[in-house]
């Protein structure tokens, strides 16, 4: 019994419409980049599932792609979260605004 491709474009809609409410909505930066993290994940498996469905690696082959991109993503919004940290000693990210030149 195999699951079809509709059910993880639907999965991955879910995912996404989660990660894109937390983009609007919250104001935290530990949050938002968490968002930013569900949405692409959603991505992932929309690439998984259509390799599935057309029965070849490239999907697979670039969501591998996607997720050394998201962890170097990750690595630099924990760095901007460390600033926003020390300067303003509260991670909102409305008060990065003040931060222009």
């Amino acid at each position: 019994m195999t699951v079809s491709v509709e059910w993880y474009l639907l999965l991955s809609a879910a995912v996404f419409c989660v990660g894109l409410f937390g983009i609007l909505v919250r104001q935290n930066a530990l949050m938002f980049l968490m968002s930013v993290e569900l949405m692409l994940n959603a991505g992932n498996i929309n690439l998984v599932a259509f390799a599935l469905y057309w029965g070849n690696l490239t999907g697979q082959v670039f969501a591998l792609f996607l997720i050394g991109i998201a962890a170097a993503e990750v690595a630099v919004g924990l760095g901007i979260i460390l600033v926003l940290n020390r300067n303003f000693d509260d991670i909102d990210v409305t008060e990065a605004t003040t931060m222009r030149w």
